[in-house]
Parts: structure tokens; C-alpha cells; sequence
């Protein structure tokens, strides 16, 4: 039976767990309300993230509680055209909405406590005629699970290692028959110093197809201008609880904000329909173009109870992989969308 544990409860009582517990299935949710009769994968996955966040925490999200929300454009590389005959990569400047978070189900979690990581980017372009297409990715480059079932595993091994567990602990074990887990919660997810000097990466793959008919498998990077940056562990531990957002709205009332966006192509032989499988740096990187941020939302806590991201509402150009982390997570946003909305 699974036990209830809030994160802050869970960093102290299983700290090899710390950053598996902010593991995703990606941040915001899609378009359907929960309507099963036996719990399926998505409910259960969605049940468990609640529990270990202490919630349910009525009208926010399971997993990215905390998040703000900006305004901004997208402009296309001529290279971009050359990859993918989508319509936001054509050239001409596209309004885009963003979202920011932290990690987990807690929605007052500080900025730069350590289960905030990884932090997680939600891009929508708005295309003509009401037409959205949108990006979802997290602030590490990869992922604990190559199946949904296993990242249900992970997240019922950890709410099962409570202080009275015997050892090893349920998610030792997992851990310990799982490397692509253990390498993702062993991994160094410094703090960042701001939203503006945070890289992310798209873990799940995407078949782009230009107008010729030539296609090409990619994962989305996504590169602040400004650089990396990181805190400090002395000064992550001096930080106020918002500092994250409490520094974008400053730095966006003295100027833009950009990103370049850019894919990694796929080579031969890659397994393009796993997300637990990094691709190197040896892999070429085309630049798609440059993401700029204006201005924050206004009234965006109100909007972003209601706005939603979904990593498979694609545009002509840009396909899904059969990666199952990829093709089953609008499943899991469609249980928390319709949890969030209806309370």
C-alpha cells in the first residue's frame, strides 16, 4: 500500500531518491478529464505524484505545481525551414506563451530546494486560425524510465520507503536495477541561477519532414543566451522561496529575455524511442531559431490553473516517435487537467 509523503518528508528520509521524486512525464497537462473505471497507468501515476507531494493540492497541477507564465516570440532560422515544413519554423515571428516551473506537486516549494530540479520549460506558439503547437522539456538531459509502467515503479518504490523500511529500501532496490534511474537521481541539479541562464532539453524524440518529403529524427535543446549559470550550494541555501520568479520579473522590466532553440539530428543506429538514451555531443545541433520573452503574463496565476501543454498537439512537419514516456504522457496531463479544473 502506498504511503503518503510530502518531498520535503522524502529528502530527508531517502536522500538517493531526492531528484527521481522530480522526474516528469513533463510539465503541464492535455485535454481530457479522468473517466476510468479500473485505474489505469496515467491515474495511478497521477494518484502517486499527489501522495508524495502531500497533496492533492486542489486547482494545481500533480507534478510542476509552481510555475510562472510569459509572453515573447519565436523567429525561425532559415535552417529550420530546410528540416521541417511546420508552420512556426518558416521564418516569420510567432507569439509564443511560456511556462516556468519547479519540479513536484508541492505549489510553494522554494525555487532552490534541491527537489525543485529538474525545472521544466512549456513553450506554445500560436500559430493563424487559433492553431497551437508546443515544446515541453526539463532542465536534465534524460530520463529515470524508458516505459510509463517503470516510471510508476520508481514513483511507488519511493512513496514505500518511508523511516521504517527495511533496507534495502524499495527504492534502493529499484535504484539498484534501474541505471538509467540511479543515474538520474545521482546526477548534480545545481540550482540555477536564474530561469534566464537555465538550459533544458527535450528527452523524447520527434520526426521532422520538410517539404521535400526528407525526414530526420530530433530532440529539442534549449540554450539561454546568457549562458549556464549556477548557484552555489552557500548561496542556493540563502535564497528566498521565489527567487526564481521574483528575478525573471526583474530582468524582463529592464529587457528581453531570449533562448536559441535548437535539435540534435538523430544518427544511425540511434534508439530514438527511448528516453532514458542521452545523445552526445557528437550528434550535429541545428538552430530552429531564437525565443524571446517580453514580458510576464498578466493575471498568469489565473491563466495557468486553466491553460494546458501538450507535447503531442503537433503541427504538419513535426511527428511523434513511438517512444511509450513520450505517447503516454498527454494521458497522465488529461488526469491532472481534469482534476485541477473541476476543483
Amino acid at each position: 500500500m502506498l504511503v503518503s509523503l510530502s518531498y520535503p518528508a522524502l529528502s530527508r528520509r531517502c536522500p538517493l531518491a531526492l531528484a527521481v521524486v522530480a522526474a516528469l512525464l513533463g510539465t503541464p497537462t492535455a485535454i481530457a478529464a479522468e473517466a476510468a473505471a479500473t485505474p489505469s497507468v496515467a491515474v495511478q501515476t497521477v494518484d502517486t505524484l499527489e501522495k508524495l507531494a502531500g497533496g492533492p493540492h486542489a486547482g494545481f497541477r500533480a507534478n510542476h505545481a509552481k510555475g510562472v507564465l510569459a509572453t515573447g516570440k519565436f523567429v525561425a532560422t532559415a535552417e529550420a525551414k530546410k528540416l521541417s515544413k511546420a508552420a512556426h519554423l518558416q521564418g516569420a515571428a510567432v507569439p509564443v506563451i511560456v511556462r516556468f516551473s519547479n519540479a513536484t506537486g508541492v505549489p510553494n516549494l522554494p525555487d532552490a530546494n534541491p527537489n525543485a530540479s529538474p525545472h521544466g520549460i512549456a513553450i506554445r506558439f500560436q500559430l493563424p486560425e487559433g492553431r497551437v503547437t508546443d515544446i515541453v522539456s526539463i532542465s536534465f538531459d534524460g530520463f529515470p524510465a524508458a516505459t510509463p509502467e517503470d516510471f510508476l515503479g520508481l514513483l511507488n518504490a519511493i512513496a514505500a520507503s518511508g523511516p521504517d523500511a527495511k533496507k534495502p529500501t524499495p527504492v534502493e532496490a529499484f535504484l539498484g536495477g534501474h541505471p538509467a534511474a540511479k543515474a538520474f537521481a545521482t546526477a548534480p541539479k545545481p540550482a540555477p541561477v536564474s530561469y534566464a541562464t537555465l538550459p533544458f532539453f527535450g528527452v523524447n524524440a520527434f520526426k521532422f519532414t520538410n517539404a521535400a518529403g526528407a525526414s530526420v529524427y530530433t530532440r529539442y535543446r534549449i540554450v539561454p543566451v546568457a549562458g549556464d549559470q549556477r548557484l552555489s550550494d552557500a548561496d542556493a541555501a540563502k535564497a528566498v522561496p521565489n527567487y526564481l520568479v521574483d528575478d525573471l520579473a526583474a530582468r524582463l522590466a529592464k529587457g528581453p529575455i531570449a533562448y536559441s532553440i535548437r535539435v540534435q539530428l538523430a544518427k544511425d543506429g540511434d534508439d530514438v524511442n527511448d528516453a532514458t538514451k542521452v545523445w552526445d555531443s557528437q550528434h550535429r545541433e541545428v538552430t530552429l531559431g531564437t525565443l524571446t520573452l517580453e514580458a510576464l503574463l498578466p493575471d498568469g496565476a489565473k491563466a495557468e490553473k486553466s491553460l494546458f501543454f501538450n507535447p503531442l498537439l503537433l503541427v504538419d512537419g513535426i511527428a511523434p516517435s513511438a517512444d511509450p514516456i513520450l505517447l503516454a504522457r498527454p494521458g497522465a496531463y488529461a488526469v491532472s487537467v481534469g482534476r485541477r479544473v473541476g476543483k
